[in-house]
């Protein structure tokens, strides 16, 4: 059986399944049929589900709703107030459940605060995007964006650190980029 810590203010729907040493905080609620992986931590008030994927060591900071429709990876970072959407054209008075579009946030992406991540999108593998940005389209691994709309403004390292090229090449002069051990490689075309 799983040893995860929920507080006493919060709430865990039957038909979950949470791994260990994740930890729930204040006032906030997991929803039916929601999985989420070991280690992550749930800060005061935030919203899971229902049926939504997350993996392991995940850290979700504090107001924050991840709604039906995303899935996350291992080792991601949502910041403070960052938001998800899950229908593109949302009423009220019209149910829509079945046009929600998949949002996949790839392993150890980071999402500032108060990002707003526009469903349908993929944000790709250590991907940074900067507070307060609008993601409409998807991310490249490894991207550092800003801005609303959100746009790429250079690159980062696994570790979050924005990377120079010497040469400053423009990014189409590049064949790909690759993680090798802890590092990026770039392979010339």
């Amino acid at each position: 059986m799983s040893q995860f810590f929920a507080h006493e203010t919060s709430i865990v729907d039957d038909k979950v399944v949470i791994g260990n040493d994740t930890k729930v905080w204040h006032f906030s609620h997991i929803l039916s049929g929601s999985t989420i992986g070991e280690r992550c931590s749930f800060g005061q008030n935030c919203v899971v589900g229902p049926n939504v994927t997350i993996g392991s060591g995940v850290k979700v900071q504090n107001n924050i709703s991840v709604y039906e429709g995303v899935e996350i990876e291992d080792d991601v970072f949502l910041g403070p107030s960052m938001v998800f959407t899950n229908v593109i054209n949302p009423r009220a008075f019209i149910v829509r459940r079945d046009e929600f579009k998949k949002t996949l946030l790839k392993r150890g992406c980071s999402i500032g605060a108060n990002v707003t991540v526009v469903c349908g999108v993929t944000i790709g593998e250590y991907a940074l995007i900067g507070s307060g940005a609008v993601v409409n389209k998807d991310v490249k691994p490894y991207a550092l964006v800003v801005g609303v709309p959100a746009k790429q403004i250079g690159w980062v390292d696994i570790s979050g650190n924005t990377l120079e090229f010497r040469d400053n090449r423009a990014e189409d002069e590049y064949a790909f980029y690759e993680l090798v051990g802890e590092d990026l490689k770039v392979t010339e075309k």
